[in-house]
């Protein structure tokens, strides 16, 4: 096609006029501006929400490049095939499930499996317990690939910036970590419950490099006794027993009227007489709402809900989707060690 037919296929080509716009200029009315600080202070939290979604769905693409040109440049230099390669690290590597596990799974998860025999649940929790110990041995082999081969991803993940209240109970390191992580949580949320283990293995790994500040958000139109529950947890706070507590409320979530509240509190230690006298004034019931009104205005609308240095991880994540933003957080905040560390 020549440039004369295009122009007569499309004369708005020829027809635009030129004029300059600024650059944060996204229309005009009248000569009027409407600037993109505009848009994005209307847009807020459903314009930062769609960009962690498109970040994840773009770093799931990268690593996964990553992983498949690590893969074959080590199989290139063990001059083997790739499918030989995994043979030999990751399925010769990966540990069998074995029967003890086996059982253990399936007496702590017994409800999962309904009326399934107990020897076809067995069946399967080896097979996925021997997928997830060949995924796990796989992200250490990708690991060690990826050390060896100095892998920077330049991919820019989106933040927000998170208010974070002095008061607010912190389980870890100090306020100078290099790694922040802002959890908002329900009382009576079973997902809530689920992530625990991730967050204590988290604990665990990174010591002091990380700080977790708690913050409630009763979802109240399905758990009718989460913001009672979070008024216990900040009267326990008052007494410096809010982990204790925390940790009591989430192991019994089918049992938070205020009678069990009280009781859980005088098992973990508390003053019984200052805890029930704070807990029946309502003294606490603006701290919830100011937590629930500020994940409002982040866009969050279930739990739990987590803030990374302002990274935004959702739902009950296993372990490693924590550890993977940690690690890249560690290696920026190395990165910038000469610089003043940021805040968030």
């Amino acid at each position: 096609m020549t440039a004369k037919a295009v122009l007569v296929l499309f004369p708005a080509l020829v027809a635009l006029p030129a004029f300059a716009q600024a650059p944060d200029t996204v229309a005009t009315v009248g000569g009027e501006a409407i600037t993109a600080a505009e848009i994005e202070q209307a847009g807020g939290s459903r314009l930062f929400n769609l960009r962690t979604q498109e970040y994840t769905l773009k770093r799931q693409l990268v690593d996964q490049a990553i992983g498949k040109r690590l893969f074959e440049k080590e199989a290139a230099a063990r001059t083997i095939s790739v499918d030989e390669l995994r043979k030999q690290e990751i399925e010769a590597k990966a540990p069998k499930t074995t029967p003890e596990e086996q059982k253990d799974f399936y007496e702590k998860n017994k409800a999962r499996f309904g009326t399934l025999a107990e020897a076809e649940a067995l069946k399967q929790i080896e097979t996925g317990l021997n997928q997830q110990k060949a995924r796990e041995r796989e992200a250490a082999f990708l690991k060690e690939l990826r050390a060896k081969a100095q892998v920077r991803v330049l991919l820019e993940p989106p933040r927000v910036a998170v208010q974070v209240p002095t008061d607010d109970p912190v389980r870890g390191g100090p306020a100078t970590a290099p790694v922040t992580i802002i959890e908002y949580s329900d009382f009576q949320c079973p997902f809530c419950s689920r992530v625990n283990p991730s967050l204590k293995k988290l604990h665990e790994t990174y010591g002091d490099k990380i700080r977790v500040v708690f913050r409630d958000l009763p979802l109240l139109q399905i758990h009718p006794q989460a913001a009672k529950a979070a008024e216990a947890g900040t009267c326990a706070h008052e007494q410096g027993k809010f982990w204790e507590l925390h940790d009591k409320l989430f192991a019994n979530q089918s049992k938070l009227e205020v009678a069990d509240l009280k009781q859980y509190a005088l098992e973990v230690g508390v003053d019984a007489k200052a805890f029930n006298e704070c807990l029946d004034s309502g003294k606490h019931t603006a701290e919830w709402q100011q937590d629930l009104n500020e994940a409002n205005r982040h866009g969050l609308t279930g739990t739990p809900a987590f803030f990374i240095n302002g990274r935004l991880l959702v739902g009950a994540q296993p372990y490693e989707a924590f550890a993977q933003v940690i690690d890249e957080e560690l290696e920026l905040a190395k990165a910038r060690a000469p610089e003043a560390p940021a805040s968030f």
